[in-house]
C-alpha cells in the first residue's frame, strides 16, 4: 500500500500516541486531559498557530503553507473527534482503559492519531499552498460539540474554505477506502412518550385506565408509519428501543414510557416523522382512555458529502489506497461531522481496518496499522486540494 514513506516511518509514535489516549478516555465535551496531549504534540510538530478551549475543550491549529501570510492557497479543514464511550472495557488489553466504565469503542483514539500523524508530516514537509486548519473536535457521540464549535464562529474565525473528515469501519478490507455522494449518514431524533393512566389491582382491570398495553399498542402502531406514510424508495426507520413500566404481576401502573430513535435523510420526511408520531401516539392515547406527553428531540441532521469534495477526497484516497469505492449505500447512522458539512463543502470518508469487534462493542479496539493510512490519506488530500504553483 502506497502510504506516505515519512508517515510510515511515524509508526511506532503514532502507536505511542493512540494508546495513550485509549487508556484515558473522556467523554462529551470534557475532554481536557485528551486535548492536552494533543497540544503537547502539535507544540513538539511546530504547528504555527494552536487555539484551544474552542467547543469547551476542542483544539484548532493552523499550518501555513507557501503562499499563506500573502493570503493565497485557501485553507482546508481537517476533522477528528476526541471523545469516548461511557461503557465498560473487556479487551484485556495491557493499554485498557484506565478509567471505569470508559472506552475508546468507537476509534476516536484513532482518528485523532490520525490527524496528529499528517500534522507532524505536514509541517515537516509544507507542500501545499495557503493553510490547514487541524480541528479536535470534543462530543461527537453526545453532546453536538461539531456544532458547538461551529457556533461559535470556528468556520469564519479560520477562513476554512472547505472540510473532511474519515471514520474506521472494522470487518472491512484493511486500507479501503469507501463514501458515496451526497446523504451518507442519517439524521436522528429522539422520541421519549410518558403515558399517564390509572393504575390498580391486576385482577381488576375494568377499574384501571392501563398505560401499559396503551405502551403496547403505540409501539405497534408506529411501525405503520413506516409502512403506510413513506414513499417505498425513500428512507425512514422507527425503532422503539424501550418500554418501561409496572413494579410488580398483580399491579397496574399509573404511567408507562417508551422510547424510540428515528432515522431518516430527506428533511421532508423528516417533518413528516414527526408530525405524524405525534397524531398517531394522540391517536392511541385518546382510543385507551389515558394521557400521553410527547418529548421529540431533533438530534444531528444527515451527513450529506458535496460532490467536489467526494471527487476531491477520491484522489486522495486513490492515491493511498489505489482504488476507492464511491459506490456505497447510506447508512443508518449518525455523525455530528454534519454540521461541519452545512457549512462548507467537504466529504466524510470511511477506512477500513480489518479484522476485529464491531463498533461500540466492548471488546473493539482500533488497528493501529491503520494510523498511517488514515494518515496520509489526510496529508495527500491537503496537496490534492492545495498545490504548491
Amino acid at each position: 500500500m502506497p502510504i506516505i514513506n515519512r508517515i510510515a516511518d511515524y509508526a511506532d509514535e503514532m502507536k505511542t500516541w493512540r494508546r495513550w489516549m485509549h487508556m484515558h478516555p473522556e467523554l462529551g465535551l470534557e475532554c481536557h486531559e485528551t486535548a492536552a496531549y494533543v497540544v503537547e504534540r502539535l507544540k513538539e510538530f511546530g504547528v504555527d498557530e494552536i487555539h484551544e478551549q474552542i467547543g469547551v475543550s476542542g483544539v484548532v491549529a493552523v499550518i501555513n503553507g507557501q503562499g499563506a501570510k500573502d493570503g493565497k492557497g485557501g485553507t482546508i479543514g481537517l476533522r477528528a473527534d476526541m471523545d469516548a464511550l461511557p461503557m465498560p472495557e473487556e479487551t484485556g488489553l495491557d493499554y485498557a482503559s484506565t478509567v471505569e466504565g470508559r472506552m475508546h469503542a468507537c476509534g476516536h483514539d484513532g482518528h485523532t492519531t490520525m490527524l496528529l500523524g499528517a500534522a507532524k508530516y505536514l509541517t515537516e514537509t509544507r507542500r501545499f499552498a495557503g493553510k490547514v486548519v487541524l480541528i479536535f473536535q470534543p462530543a461527537e457521540e453526545h453532546g453536538g460539540g461539531a456544532k458547538v464549535m461551529c457556533d461559535e464562529g470556528m468556520m469564519d474565525r479560520f477562513g476554512i474554505d472547505q472540510v473532511y473528515g474519515i471514520h474506521n469501519v472494522p470487518d472491512q478490507d484493511f486500507g479501503a477506502f469507501f463514501a458515496c455522494d451526497g446523504p451518507a449518514l442519517a439524521a436522528v431524533d429522539t422520541l421519549t412518550a410518558t403515558i399517564k393512566g390509572q393504575g390498580g389491582h391486576g385482577a381488576y382491570p375494568q377499574e384501571t385506565r392501563d398505560p401499559v398495553i396503551a405502551a403496547a399498542g403505540m409501539a405497534m402502531a408506529l411501525q405503520t408509519i413506516v409502512s403506510r406514510n413513506v414513499h417505498p424508495l425513500d428512507q425512514l426507520v422507527i425503532s422503539v428501543t424501550q418500554i418501561h413500566g409496572g413494579s410488580a404481576e398483580n399491579v397496574i401502573a399509573d404511567s408507562a414510557w417508551i422510547q424510540a430513535t428515528v432515522r431518516s435523510f430527506d428533511p421532508e420526511v423528516r417533518d413528516m416523522a414527526e408530525r405524524r408520531i405525534r397524531a398517531v401516539l394522540e391517536g392511541q392515547a385518546a382510543s385507551f382512555d389515558v394521557e400521553v406527553e410527547i418529548d421529540y428531540e431533533r438530534g444531528y441532521p444527515a451527513t450529506v458529502n458535496h460532490s467536489s469534495g467526494v471527487a476531491l477526497a477520491a484522489k486522495a484516497a486513490t492515491d493511498v489506497a489505489g482504488d476507492v469505492d464511491l459506490g456505497r449505500r447510506p447508512e443508518m447512522g449518525a455523525e455530528d461531522f454534519a454540521y461541519m458539512l452545512e457549512e462548507r463543502p467537504g466529504a466524510y470518508f470511511f477506512l477500513g481496518i480489518g479484522e476485529g469487534a464491531g463498533l461500540h462493542n466492548p471488546k473493539y479496539d482500533f488497528n493501529d496499522e491503520a494510523s498511517p493510512v488514515g494518515a496520509s490519506f489526510f496529508a495527500r488530500l491537503v496537496e490534492i486540494a492545495q498545490p504548491v504553483g
